[in-house]
């Protein structure tokens, strides 16, 4: 079983009590620290918004951010997979019909 640590954490003027894993604290504590830095960069940029509007632009851009890391990783073996093969596929046609390889290689 995972040791378990208490942390408060302070979002803007709300504070958040919470039992996490040990080893996962100083994720929770950057967390915290970006949602604070996105929160106070919509507070000065709009000035007007509530505070339940701010807190929506951060969530939202956090999620973009998320979504747009996720999709580049996902996207990684599947281009090393390809170039992989597309390598294997080279080889073998140098064995096959080395004179294809020579003129692709040439253009």
């Amino acid at each position: 079983m995972a040791d378990k640590q208490n942390i408060r954490l302070q979002l803007d003027t709300h504070s958040v009590s919470l039992a996490i894993d040990r080893e996962l604290e100083p994720f929770y504590r950057e967390g915290a620290k970006l949602l604070n830095q996105r929160y106070q960069y919509y507070r000065k940029v709009m000035p007007q918004a509530t505070t339940e509007q701010l807190w929506m632009y951060v969530a939202l851009q956090l999620a973009v951010n998320w979504r747009s890391d996720a999709h580049e990783k996902d996207l990684r073996p599947v281009e090393e997979q390809l170039a992989a093969l597309n390598e294997e596929v080279k080889q073998r046609l140098a064995q096959v019909q080395p004179e294809l390889v020579e003129s692709a290689e040439a253009e």
